[in-house]
Formats: C-alpha cells, structure tokens, sequence
C-alpha cells in the first residue's frame, strides 16, 4: 500500500471505524488533521498531526489506521512533534 493515495479532505478513522479527523496535508512523514478536529481547551484551533507509520489501509476516501481510535489519539502530536 502506498500512502501518496492520501488526500486532502479524506477522513482518518481508527481500527475500530470511529473518526479521528479529516487530512489537511501531509507534511514531513505526518498526516497534518484539519483544525476542525483539533479538540478543545487549548488544542481547539490549531493542527494536530498523526505520524503515517499509524497507516493501515486506505479505503475509498477513508484512511483507516491501525489502532482503536481511543489508542490512536494518543499518539497525535503538536507541529514540533511533542504529544499532545
């Protein structure tokens, strides 16, 4: 599977189908989320990035990751590559 098939605007969901996000880009070997699905508090309006190693499977216009949802939002990161 090649991850050049992500697009913009194709929604992230977990192993378990529940959603994640929506891509912005990718950017230096990260999926970069739309800062609609950046969450609240002091995360609310800015990216949130998913590293492309969380990729499982690319299915239409969904990107399906490894991990549960739960698990896999543990894993996004700030633009400097500090967890959030």
């Amino acid at each position: 599977m090649t991850k050049s098939g992500i697009k913009r605007n194709m929604k992230v969901i977990g192993a378990d189908g529940v959603h994640i996000g929506t891509v912005d880009r990718i950017t230096a070997g990260r999926i970069r989320l739309t800062k609609n699905d950046s969450g609240e508090g002091r995360h609310k309006g800015h990216h949130h990035y998913i590293d492309l190693g969380l990729v499982a499977d690319i299915e239409g216009q969904t990107v399906r990751l490894s991990a549960v949802a739960a698990t896999a939002v543990t894993f996004e990161e700030e633009k400097s590559g500090e967890p959030t």
